[in-house]
């Protein structure tokens, strides 16, 4: 790969323009010295190696205006280890005045990775030496990279950040650990239930024979879904090539590592989760890049995990907010699988029971096939779906006072007599909003204005973001002092469905203790989206409460994203010819409403991607939100040189969520005021966006910018591909 180097502090930065002389005055300086017996930090006085006496060193700084790689000289003492893809410390910030006999001294220790080995810089000045190789073993390779410094460039980001993402920290004892050989390539697998897909045993096949088939998947209801991905990777490895599968969270990445093991046996794969514990992860990560085995299953980091001969990428539900990543540079897993599959010319599976607008797009554009099964296959699996909107409710004397409307306690008391019933509410907790009954005011904390919240066995009202109590509240507005429930969180309802079944278990699955599975026994199972356990036999009904909350979040996404949790809930019931039945609270007009009923996620994401088109907003078009101060943002905006055809829409104040224990990543600091622009430009121009932002931030923080870096944090962020635009 070629390098971007330029004049450094504290280190040369090289290129292809030969300076023999410079390192031969340098070596001739110090050949004379004795080795030191130790290995000093600063190696003064050292030999150089006499072979490639250059390293090319990726410095783990993370900052714009340093993503370039620096020249150091290598040591003869470190010659043997100082490979390329090993990580090192080098002297980094020695500036020109800490020069002793032709060596640069001095400067703070800071990690690296060897990129490569040179005979000549192009660097002027004297070089500093290597100060440590921390570990032999190779972790960077060309490919792993390559692929880090393409998801570098798309999203405005810095080398550096990627790597810290791709490469788990490291573990002595774990990489102390002798390699195995490698596993033989396993049968190809019986189709099994792929044939329930148009063209499904035909992909396995493909597969099987070396082939390198796209298509976006969209799954039947069901728990078949990890066993189908399994056979898919047991058909990769069919062929001799590796295979890797990315899921949101780790109860999935169970599910698939179950059934693969299953299908291929103990030991076949590896298993890449956050919860692992960094030993087991990097002992796992090395198993990989060693080419112990061939097959990978896990969690966001694992979309750069460097599987040999790569021949298939899985990601499962691409819509979950878990695949996109909540450091910077803020790559998205379906995007950088996208990169990898293009790059490796390999298959790439895209998988949900749902589908979202940019599969939807992969599919339009002719860049993967659709996979999806026919309508009477559908029809066979799926559950009943019921409605219940506005004008139901106000027919239903039984709902103006309770919880449920009557529809709903009718399919909880016929669902309890052949198994649970699951019972989905969009708010964890026990009532999280509440207004005035009279004029329907958002009841806020004197002190700081947060969020009232109900507490559990009638205490007073408690403030969301400070935690002071509440005892006498009343309406700043009409000076009411009743209130009514906004959003009744899951512990509530789990409440009130206990009193109504006092002889039957509710249990709850949420935040604080998210179940992975109940027993196929009558229960209430009460749930917060994403956190639904698998009961055994599935469920005999489902509830999914408050739609409005949900449909009505001012965001692009929120119909997509409520039809999927939807969609996810609702795959784990029985299907209807064995009674199972879900009921939805919310307009039945709605168009995600409508696509429940019919169970057509395609539909909905086509008819979505059309009127996307028609405004111009993603994924038709490319876009990055730039958030900020509003000086430090203005700043940024005048010193930046957009693409002619990049239309900015803003600035527009940035909503602060308040210091509650909900806090997002990259939310705006507390008490600050910060504005936002989006940056919408065609396709074909997402490059050139990306790299007038990274060029501008760079610029910024060389200048170093008032506000610039504050704290460590960037003032101005910039998000490319944003899920979040309001």
């Amino acid at each position: 790969m070629s390098s971007e180097n330029g004049a450094g502090v504290g280190a040369g930065a090289g290129g292809g323009v030969p300076e023999a002389e410079q390192l031969a005055l340098i070596r001739d300086s110090v050949r004379g010295a004795k080795v030191p017996r130790a290995k000093p930090r600063t190696w003064r006085g050292a030999a150089l190696a006499k072979e490639l006496p250059v390293a090319r060193v990726l410095v783990d700084k993370g900052v714009l205006h340093l993503d370039r790689y620096f020249d150091y000289a290598v040591p003869e003492e470190l010659d043997e280890v100082a490979q390329p893809g090993v990580r090192v410390r080098v002297r980094f910030g020695a500036g020109s005045r800490n020069v002793r006999e032709g060596r640069r001294e001095g400067g703070g220790l800071i990690d690296g990775f060897i990129v490569e080995r040179c005979a000549e810089t192009e660097y002027s000045g004297p070089l500093a030496a290597l100060a440590q190789v921390v570990s032999p073993e190779p972790v960077l390779d060309a490919g792993l990279l390559e692929l880090a410094r393409a998801v570098a460039d798309r999203y405005a980001g810095s080398l550096a950040d990627v790597l810290q993402l791709a490469i788990p920290p490291r573990h002595a004892r774990a990489e102390s650990r002798v390699a195995g050989a490698p596993a033989a390539p396993p049968a190809a697998p019986d189709a099994g239930t792929w044939r329930r897909y148009g063209h499904g045993a035909e992909f396995l096949g493909a597969l099987a024979s070396g082939g390198s088939p796209r298509a976006v998947w969209t799954a039947l209801p069901g728990p078949q879904w990890a066993e189908e991905i399994a056979r898919a990777v047991q058909a990769t490895l069919a062929s001799g090539r590796g295979a890797l599968v990315v899921v949101p969270t780790g109860r999935p990445a169970a599910r698939v590592d179950a059934a693969l093991t299953a299908l291929l046996g103990e030991g076949q794969h590896a298993l890449l989760t956050a919860d692992a514990g960094q030993e087991r992860r990097y002992r796992e990560w090395l198993s990989v890049r060693r080419g112990e085995v061939r097959a990978v299953v896990g969690t966001r980091a694992a979309m750069f995990a460097p599987v040999r001969d790569l021949g298939l990428v899985v990601v499962w539900d691409d819509g979950d907010s878990n695949h996109s990543e909540d450091r910077a540079p803020f790559p998205h897993v379906r995007e950088v699988l996208e990169l990898r599959a293009t790059r490796d010319k390999c298959g790439f599976l895209l998988g949900s029971w749902s589908c979202t607008v940019e599969a939807a797009q992969l599919v339009e554009s002719g860049w993967a096939a659709p996979l999806v099964a026919d309508r009477e296959q559908v029809r066979g699996v799926a559950p009943l779906v019921r409605t219940v909107g506005d004008g139901d409710l106000a027919r239903d004397e039984a709902a103006r006072a309770a919880r449920l409307p009557t529809l709903a306690w009718r399919a909880v008391r016929e669902g309890l007599k052949y198994g649970p019933v699951l019972v989905q509410v969009p708010r964890r907790g026990y009532v999280p909003r509440l207004a005035c009954e009279r004029c329907r005011e958002p009841a806020r904390c004197r002190r700081c204005a947060g969020p009232l919240e109900a507490q559990e066995g009638g205490a007073a009202l408690r403030c969301g973001w400070c935690g002071v109590a509440e005892a006498a509240w009343h309406c700043d507005s009409c000076g009411g002092f009743r209130l009514r429930a906004q959003v009744v969180g899951a512990r509530r309802t789990a409440e009130e469905l206990g009193r109504a079944f006092p002889a039957v278990p509710v249990r709850t699955s949420g935040r604080e203790q998210v179940l992975d599975t109940v027993p196929g026994a009558p229960a209430l199972v009460v749930s917060t989206p994403g956190a639904e356990p698998v009961a055994e036999g599935g469920y005999a009904a489902a509830l999914l409460l408050d739609g409005w909350a949900m449909l009505g979040r001012p965001d692009l996404r929120a119909g997509e994203d409520a039809l999927r949790r939807w969609i996810g809930a609702a795959s784990l019931v029985r299907p209807q010819g064995a009674g199972g039945t879900v009921v939805v609270l919310a307009e039945p007009t709605l168009r995600p409403v409508q696509a429940l009923v019919r169970w057509d996620p395609v539909g909905h994401a086509v008819r979505e991607l059309a009127d996307r088109a028609e405004l111009g907003f993603p994924p038709v078009s490319r876009m990055a939100a730039v958030s900020g101060p509003p000086e430090a943002l203005a700043g940024f905006l005048a010193g930046a040189e957009l693409p002619p055809e990049a239309v900015v829409l803003g600035p527009v104040p940035v909503r602060d969520p308040g210091p509650g224990p909900t806090r997002r990543p990259g939310a705006v600091p507390t008490g600050e005021q910060w504005e936002r622009v989006l940056i919408r430009v065609p396709p074909g121009s997402g490059a050139a966006l990306a790299a007038s932002l990274k060029t501008a931030q760079a610029a910024r923080m060389a200048r170093g910018a008032k506000g610039a870096r504050e704290g460590g944090a960037e003032a101005v962020r910039i998000r490319v591909d944003p899920l979040d635009i309001g």
